[in-house]
């Protein structure tokens, strides 16, 4: 099963991609969670691992890509870029993956200096990782970048199921709407989950379809600290009828 998680910037959803995908490898299963965030670092510190090299490195890094792409669209083909052949979990080289005996990590790619240019060849990467990628009883995490962009590259289209994360905030409840409209478009299930919540944010609940809703995460202090000295992310009880639910959903 392949999850996408995604949601507004700075709402947890990285941190739900950790704690998500370790709720997961607790239950026996094998994990891949994979980055396809060009812009943030800081999945990896979360899940206790070494920073993965990028995997765009594979195919002869960002330039050698973005070439490819540039050809393609001058070529003027109908047909869409073909960027990989088929592939299993135990097909990425073992180089470009971090991780333990459960669960492993592995960056699509990110962002390293001025001037490099955009995230494009990243997003048809990581849209083409996520097609190609035939599963063998593995689970697959995906942390997306900030907001909706990863819909517009069809990221989504290789997936089982896309989980949004909403914080209480406006931009995140008004987002959250946005994704639900695209997800059935597309007819992918998908799923809310309301993070940080505590005693001043019971109204989140009532500003969002309880339907859609698979769990509530509340605030939690040492997460809290976890995230903001770079260090693997306790674990919250809450996850685990999650992660439940989604598997069997």
């Amino acid at each position: 099963m392949k999850i996408v998680i995604c949601g507004k910037g700075g709402s947890g959803k990285s941190t739900i991609s950790a704690l998500l995908a370790r709720e997961i490898a607790e239950k026996g299963n094998e994990v891949l969670v994979v980055d396809t965030d060009e812009s943030n670092f800081g999945l990896y510190k979360q899940l206790g691992f070494e920073q993965p090299k990028d995997f765009m490195e594979s195919l002869g890094g960002k330039k050698a890509l973005s070439e490819k792409l540039m050809k393609f669209i001058r070529s003027e083909q109908r047909e869409r870029l073909q960027i990989l052949e088929e592939f299993t979990v135990k097909d990425i080289p073992e180089e470009l993956v971090v991780g333990e005996d459960k669960i492993k990590l592995i960056a699509i790619g990110k962002i390293h200096s001025f001037g490099e240019g955009c995230a494009c060849p990243m997003g048809a990467l990581a849209r083409e990782f996520l097609e190609k990628l035939k599963t063998n009883g593995e689970h697959v995490v995906v942390d997306t970048d900030a907001g909706i962009e990863h819909f517009g590259r069809g990221v989504e289209a290789g997936c089982d199921k896309i989980v949004v994360v909403i914080d209480p905030s406006f931009e995140s409840v008004q987002l959250s709407g946005k994704i639900a409209e695209m997800s059935e478009k597309i007819g992918k299930p998908m799923f809310f989950i309301l993070n940080r919540m505590d005693e001043n944010s019971k109204e989140l609940a009532d500003l969002v379809d309880k339907n859609k809703v698979i769990g509530t995460m509340p605030f939690d202090k040492d997460v809290f600290k976890a995230c903001l000295k770079g260090e693997k992310v306790p674990p919250i009880m809450e996850m685990e009828q999650i992660a439940e639910k989604l598997l069997e959903s």
